[in-house]
């Protein structure tokens, strides 16, 4: 075990119950601050191997009706159609992993935009290009370093990494008791093993570990922590709106409600709508969001 603990979360930028987490798991982030590792392991939920849908239409109609069934439990924004469904999890897992080397930040709001291609636009970053563009004009970040690092035979290994690692959960997960939309149960494999169920949180410490799969509230992974490394969760008071809005950029609705205190929204917040609500931007961030680099491709 690591003398620091670390918090692995099993995670792609494509899954729907990751996408739902993220108001808690940025409260999370935020209540550990840097007293933990925070790792992601990209689990590849849509693989190389993944047999084609003999009928392409009818299985994005099927999918973007169980994205809308789990929207309704998680209350996060789902695109108000969906143009297909996402063909591989690779790009937009390996060029998230090469965010990753520069640096936290930008790795947080390249994460963030890939999953705003599926779930906001209805667009998955399913290709490297596709993946590639979505990133574009977020704060700080190299394009073109970027580019290549996604493309670079260490990135390739980490993400293979990231999915053999997935592929090897803890007993703990093999059999999940509860009555959740999403208890996160360990999903079985075409080779007959066990990969995590997405998003999973593995908190580790020299004390032991705890794992917390599926979708969950803050107070469950609050327990988990505490279990491990009693006093290291110091949870922050609620954010101004505007101040929310600079740290984060994008804001769902559950974020607003979870993370947020005061009137909404600041006047100077860009609304842009979804299927089932809006998601609120920083100024900045609309100007340089693939939304808007759609807009002005289309001449809107």
């Amino acid at each position: 075990m690591t003398a620091v603990p670390e918090v692995v979360e099993y995670t792609d930028p494509l899954c729907p119950w990751a996408w739902g987490s993220e108001p808690v798991f940025r409260k999370l982030r935020s209540a550990l601050g840097d007293r933990v590792r925070w790792r992601r392991a990209y689990a590849i939920l849509f693989d190389h191997d993944d047999d084609p849908a003999p009928d392409p239409s009818a299985e994005t109609a099927w999918y973007a009706r169980y994205v809308e069934e789990i929207s309704g439990h998680t209350g996060a924004p789902r695109a108000e159609r969906l143009s297909r469904v996402a063909a591989s999890s690779w790009p937009a897992s390996l060029v998230a992993k090469a965010a990753e080397l520069q640096g936290a930040d930008v790795a947080e709001r390249v994460l963030r935009r890939l999953r705003e291609t599926v779930f906001v636009l209805g667009e998955p970053a399913d290709t490297l290009a596709l993946a590639l563009a979505a990133a574009r004009g977020v704060p700080g970040l190299d394009p073109q370093r970027l580019a290549a690092d996604a493309a670079s035979a260490g990135v390739l290994e980490g993400v293979r990494a990231d999915h053999a690692e997935a592929r090897h959960p803890v007993p703990e997960v093999l059999s999940v008791q509860g009555g959740l939309p999403h208890p996160g149960v360990a999903k079985k494999t075409a080779d007959g093993g066990h990969r995590y169920a997405l998003p999973t949180l593995l908190v580790r410490a020299p004390a032991g570990y705890r794992a917390v799969p599926g979708w969950r509230s803050f107070e469950a992974y609050a327990v988990a922590v505490d279990e491990l490394c009693p006093g290291l969760l110091k949870v922050p008071g609620p954010l101004r709106p505007a101040e929310a809005l600079e740290r984060h950029r994008s804001l769902t609705g559950p974020e607003l409600r979870l993370l947020t205190e005061g009137a909404w929204p600041p006047p100077h917040a860009v609304r842009m709508d979804t299927g089932n609500g809006p998601v609120w931007l920083h100024p900045q961030e609309a100007a340089a969001h693939p939304a808007a680099v759609s807009q002005a491709d289309a001449g809107l």
